[in-house]
């Protein structure tokens, strides 16, 4: 029986977890709580190479991207300078702000979702900052936070506890050897099981004894 999901969301994940956990909402069986996770910190630890530094990586995931962008209806537009945003910029700020916001939220994770979905369309659909306070302020306001709360928030971001925080759900990521990104872990019976990517739904059907019938495109005449 499952008993909850958790999905790391990372506004810089190449697009692929805000589709994975938008998808989960949408089609998927689960009780979801949502996991901040820091990639960078997660890759040095690793000593994983980004897909952007393997030009076969690289050269296949604009491709699918493309793809992905068609079938789920999402608008997907990459960075223009991809480099700067990714590994110069960081998503360090955003991902403490996400982390404020989850503190600050009572129940579920809605306003989680919400903002992680914000951040992301500025950085994947509309190539805009993720890491200044006005960027930050801005994605709040869009995803419904008042500006008393945003002001609350980006203060809450900067403290020890909220970097405590997202180091520890680092670790934690880690300890469950999580490698890369969209990553969910489903709670089954006592026992955890590991999903890496936005294309495993089936196989955590099956896992938690569900049916899984899959998504529709979201425009199937689109051309891919």
């Amino acid at each position: 029986m499952l008993t909850q999901c958790r999905v790391l969301v990372l506004v810089l994940a190449l697009g692929g977890g805000w589709l994975n956990q938008a998808l989960e909402r949408r089609d998927g069986p689960a009780a979801l709580s949502v996991w901040v996770h820091e990639i960078l910190g997660a890759r040095k630890e690793l000593r994983n190479r980004p897909p952007g530094m393997v030009p076969n990586k690289f050269h296949y995931m604009t491709t699918d991207l493309k793809r992905l962008s068609n079938y789920f209806g999402v608008h997907l537009s990459p960075p223009s300078n991809a480099f700067e945003a990714m590994f110069e910029k960081g998503t360090l700020n955003a991902m403490r702000f996400v982390t404020a916001v989850a503190e600050k939220e009572k129940e579920g994770d809605m306003l989680v979702e919400r903002v992680s979905r914000e951040l992301w369309k500025r950085i994947w659909s509309t190539d805009q900052d993720i890491t200044q306070p006005a960027s930050l302020t801005e994605a709040g306001l869009k995803a419904g936070l008042s500006a008393n709360e945003v002001e609350e928030i980006l203060t809450l971001s900067k403290s020890q506890p909220i970097k405590d925080k997202l180091k520890s759900v680092t670790e934690e990521a880690l300890e469950h050897k999580c490698f890369g990104f969209p990553c969910t872990v489903c709670y089954v019976n006592g026992k955890t099981e590991v999903f890496f990517g936005s294309d495993r739904f089936e196989l955590m059907a099956y896992c938690i004894g569900e049916k899984w019938v899959g998504p529709q495109p979201a425009n199937p005449t689109a051309k891919m």
